[in-house]
């Protein structure tokens, strides 16, 4: 495995004239940009795996993390080192220029050959300069179907704040099957031009960390489900 897929993207994105690599393909591109592979297998994540193949169930969890690996300590609070899914990052630099990356593991005991939302463009992320940027997390598949990021970023363009348009998407998802809703999780993250930033999620347990040069801190999100 690869330790840092997020750069290797980013390789693909400033020397080649395509959007994705995968399988074979997207190995070799990386290898021979210097990438190398490397044992990513934790013991914490390899019981938890075990544990798993009791069961060998393909569903999602709400805030799986939270639960694989609970241990006595704060490091699965809010703001917590251990308490991450997908990572998302939205920027808004000085120059008034937005930028945005995402990178992720996947959903928990997928099955071979899975792909989620992260590496698909409005998917798990979208990026447009004249109007903001969105990032999504939770199961990739229902942010799939709605083109989750793009959709935020549009109702962006359309005059809603990054929270409102945040909010438009999750309840898309939720009025699509309910039950279904009520088992997972998905967040969003937006950021306008203006600076502005938003989110909301479907689930409790989602947060953000917000730096600029006035303040620094990690925001709970609202969510559609109390």
């Amino acid at each position: 495995m690869l330790k840092h897929p997020i750069s290797v993207a980013r390789k693909v994105m400033e020397k080649t004239p395509h959007i994705i690599l995968v399988g074979d393909g997207a190995l070799q591109f990386a290898l021979e940009n210097g990438f190398k592979k490397e044992n990513l297998l934790t013991p914490d994540s390899k019981k938890a795996w075990e544990d798993w193949l009791k069961n060998s169930k393909y569903e999602p969890v709400i805030n799986i993390e939270n639960q694989l690996f609970k241990k006595q300590d704060n490091s699965f609070a809010l703001g917590g080192i251990n308490n991450h899914d997908t990572i998302g990052l939205l920027a808004l630099d000085a120059a008034g220029k937005l930028s945005g990356g995402c990178t992720t593991s996947g959903m928990a005991f997928k099955m071979h050959g899975r792909v989620g939302d992260s590496p698909v463009i409005g998917a798990g992320l979208f990026v447009d300069g004249e109007v903001g940027a969105a990032t999504a997390t939770g199961v990739g598949e229902e942010v799939i179907r709605c083109v989750g990021s793009h959709s935020v970023v549009e109702y962006m363009r359309s005059g809603l704040s990054p929270k409102e348009a945040c909010k438009k998407v999750v309840e898309r998802i939720a009025k699509r099957d309910l039950e279904k809703a009520k088992k997972m999780q998905i967040g969003f993250l937006a950021l306008d031009k203006s600076g502005n930033v938003g989110a909301y999620a479907l689930q409790k347990g989602f947060s953000y960390a917000l730096k600029s040069a006035s303040e620094e801190k990690v925001i709970a999100v609202e969510s559609y489900f109390d």
